[in-house]
């Protein structure tokens, strides 16, 4: 029931609360299908959420735009700028790999930070995405890098192989029949800490929105598919 409501309102432009699951981050992200992200979402992330605001984006979509993950920027560049062998992120406590990709500004955006800068350029990416046809060379013509929206590339297989915020989110857009690309944002408490599940379900119920658990969308995700 959560998911099929989830997926009603992903349609509607409005956002979700997903909790990944006890044992991993144990976080709650506000999220939001891309395609529809205003700078009231941007705003009610940063106010609300206060954690890294960032764009998920589908497998498939990520091999047709090129996206690297990020460390195989850093692998790629190592024996130029020999520090960066030493920062790999090989001891993640709750993952085996960073789902990290390169950050972008739209190029109809000023500094690209502000909420409506933000928007332009997540919707923009979307707005790509649906597009038939070749797509890297259109992305480099529309967008510039590096940039103030930060892209996550969901691991192939999505929820087969990877249940982190950016596959639940991804594959929840994808299950919606939306453009599975999703906008996320960590939920944080005032005490520095991730918001509580407890804390971040009664936010969901005050304002009245969805609030679901990764491992719904896990068996919505892998039963249907």
């Amino acid at each position: 029931m959560s998911v099929e409501r989830a997926i009603r309102a992903l349609r509607q432009g409005k956002v979700v609360l997903i909790f990944d699951g006890e044992g991993r981050e144990e976080e709650t992200d506000l999220v939001v299908a891309s395609q529809f992200v205003t700078p009231e979402h941007i705003r009610r992330m940063r106010k609300h959420g206060g954690g890294l605001i960032c764009t998920a984006v589908h497998p498939a979509i990520a091999r047709e735009l090129g996206l690297p993950f990020l460390s195989e920027v850093l692998s790629s560049a190592a024996e130029r700028f020999p520090v960066l062998s030493s920062l790999e992120a090989n001891d993640i406590p709750y993952d085996e790999r960073s789902s990290f990709s390169i950050t972008i500004n739209h190029r109809r955006t000023f500094t690209g930070i502000t909420d409506s800068d933000r928007a332009l350029t997540i919707r923009e990416l979307a707005r790509l995405a649906s597009l038939n046809g070749e797509k890297r060379a259109l992305f480099g013509r529309y967008f510039r890098s590096p940039g103030h929206v930060i892209l996550l590339r969901a691991a192939e297989g999505l929820l087969r192989s990877r249940r982190g915020h950016t596959e639940l989110s991804v594959a929840l857009t994808e299950m919606a029949g939306l453009i599975p690309i999703a906008t996320i944002c960590e939920m944080m408490g005032d005490d520095g800490l991730a918001l509580s599940k407890h804390e971040a379900r009664r936010y969901a119920e005050r304002h009245g929105l969805v609030f679901l658990e990764g491992e719904e969308i896990v068996r919505a995700y892998l039963d249907g598919g």
